[in-house]
């Protein structure tokens, strides 16, 4: 039994040490900006702020951040089945690692094809095993987490590929998964939830895995936030800022963010079509970066005939269902993550 108030500790902890402010973005922890703050989070909110935050990210300081992350890893379930395997790469790429999640041959579940966050260029599959764990237990589904190649050592371009091998590995070993081909959807949060997108626009165009739907869990959609568009001045204050958001972009596209030279391949905001893609469900909060082009891709989903539903959780900042998870007050955390799992069990057929 995981204790929660060390979990909370150690949440709080790991988002300070993901909070890449510049040195202009610092607030005090009684400052009048807590009150764009949904009032269940103020608390997890000022603690956040009290904590000293770190340079901003760069190359510089790239290689110490990640190893820093895999302390704050939930150790996985031991009722839970899960394999590490290395499956190939698509032709003229390296092999893939993955995690399944679940496996039950013999079996017809649904299936999630999960893709994890960290602003392209942090994170790593392990770091989701546990939630989603928690999560195919609860849903009685089959789990996949994909170890895609992070940025800047490789472009979209590879990361795509290796995304898209792991969907496809899991519709052809369907069968022996104990899983549903028929049933199989993609899902990620923050830059993960961008890679999602990405996989299900670069599905549909190949025409070779059907999905049956796209959680997008505040995803990171547009390389123009934050470099030629700037955010609202409330927003992007907390977790993830405008100067990292333009540094995971460059690093991801190979280039400077938010020009017209950008491969509009690469930035599923800037995709023209969006017809033929799977129902979505979109989360983010009023205050999270991503808000303004979360809102903005959803109801281009929606006017490309795709049923796409969009929460908006007020006062809500990024990865705030994860940082707040353990938090008595935060019930909107809760909220949220029981909203996103009746949008699964919707788009999966799966029963109530």
């Amino acid at each position: 039994m995981i204790d929660r108030r060390s979990m909370l500790q150690n949440l709080l902890a790991g988002a300070a040490g993901l909070s890449f402010f510049r040195p202009g973005d610092l607030i005090a922890a009684d400052d009048p900006y807590l009150s764009f703050v949904n009032p269940e989070l103020r608390g997890v909110a000022a603690k956040m702020l009290q904590r000293t935050p770190g340079p901003p990210l760069s190359l510089a300081n790239l290689k110490a951040v990640r190893m820093g992350m895999g302390r704050w890893n939930r150790p996985f379930r031991k009722d839970v089945p899960v394999e590490r395997k290395v499956i190939p790469g698509r032709k003229g790429q390296p092999d893939v690692p993955i995690y399944v999640v679940n496996a039950r041959p013999g079996l017809m579940r649904p299936a999630i094809l999960h893709l994890h966050g960290g602003g392209f260029v942090l994170g790593s599959a392990a770091q989701s095993v546990a939630d989603l764990q928690d999560l195919s237990s609860e849903l009685g589904c089959l789990a996949i987490s994909v170890e895609y190649r992070l940025a800047p050592e490789t472009s979209y371009a590879g990361s795509i590929e290796d995304n898209y091998a792991g969907l496809k590995w899991l519709h052809a070993n369907a069968l022996a998964l104990g899983a549903d081909r028929a049933r199989i959807a993609v899902m990620g949060e923050s830059a993960g939830g961008g890679h999602a997108a990405l996989l299900a626009i670069t599905a549909r165009n190949r025409g070779e895995v059907p999905l049956v739907f796209q959680c997008l869990v505040y995803p990171m959609l547009d390389d123009r936030t934050g470099s030629t568009r700037a955010a609202p001045a409330h927003m992007g204050k907390l977790v993830w800022n405008a100067q990292a958001n333009r540094f995971g972009w460059e690093s991801f596209l190979g280039q400077e963010p938010g020009g017209r030279r950008v491969p509009f391949a690469a930035v599923p905001a800037r995709v023209a079509n969006l017809a033929g893609l799977p129902p979505a469900f979109i989360g983010v909060g009023s205050i999270d970066l991503f808000h303004d082009e979360d809102v903005e891709y959803a109801r281009r989903l929606n006017d490309a005939a795709v049923p796409t539903e969009l929460l908006v959780v007020p006062g809500a900042f990024h990865g705030f269902d994860g940082i707040a998870a353990a938090d008595p007050n935060a019930r909107v955390a809760r909220w949220f993550t029981a909203v996103k799992k009746d949008a699964l069990r919707r788009g999966l057929g799966i029963a109530v």
